[in-house]
């Protein structure tokens, strides 16, 4: 697994790893700490934003009040295993640790494949047990996390017809919606123009850090 150095550099607190007994990486978990005005909506720009938020904020030093979580991550060999939930769990002691009250996480809910389903119904959707019918957002409940909000432009990424192409393998030839193997939504593409932009939407999670005493 490949970490920026840079990143590294500013957020270490916040980057936390997993080792195997042979000391091998094994899985990650990557956060940030933002500032949010009290009393405000988490925002529609979800992870893209909570990174422009959180590297402006270290870099003008002002003060953060929420720490967003951005990548849970676990080698292909370790999946099923349970790791995410504790990588989640570590990030979340993490956060308490340094003195937050809250992680929030822009989610991305990966098992989604019927795209002709609103993402907003998908994210509703529930098991016989009441939890959600997502695994991720499913780890993320059991774990004690709260669905907040849609954030409908978390992760926005423009490319020409030509780099979407060469990224997705597809032939990119006509305007219109094009499903790309693993998008939560359509990448919309514009011959015209000599573009493609895919606008992915996110659901927002909060995790206290703390328990909250009933009064």
């Amino acid at each position: 697994m490949y970490f920026d150095p840079d990143v590294l550099a500013l957020f270490a607190e916040h980057i936390l790893v997993c080792h195997d007994e042979a000391d091998a990486v094994v899985g990650k978990a990557l956060s940030i700490p933002i500032h949010l005005p009290d009393g405000t909506a988490l925002p529609d720009d979800g992870w893209d934003g909570a990174i422009r938020r959180g590297t402006r904020a270290r870099l003008v030093g002002t003060p953060t009040n929420f720490v967003s979580a951005l990548e849970i991550s676990v080698v292909p060999g370790w999946q099923g295993r349970g790791l995410s939930a504790l990588l989640l769990a570590a990030l979340r002691d993490n956060a308490q640790r340094l003195g937050f009250d809250e992680l929030i996480a822009p989610l991305r809910p990966n098992g989604r494949s019927d795209l002709d389903e609103s993402f907003a119904a998908y994210v509703q959707r529930i098991r016989s047990d009441g939890l959600p019918v997502d695994a991720w957002l499913r780890v993320h409940v059991r774990a004690g996390g709260l669905i907040d909000a849609i954030a409908p432009r978390s992760m926005v990424v423009p490319g020409t017809l030509d780099e979407w192409r060469q990224w997705t393998g597809l032939p990119f030839d006509r305007s219109g919606p094009v499903h790309v193997p693993g998008g939560l939504v359509p990448v919309i593409c514009d011959m015209d123009r000599g573009t493609a932009v895919y606008t992915e939407p996110n659901v927002w999670v909060r995790h206290r850090t703390t328990p909250t005493l009933d009064t």
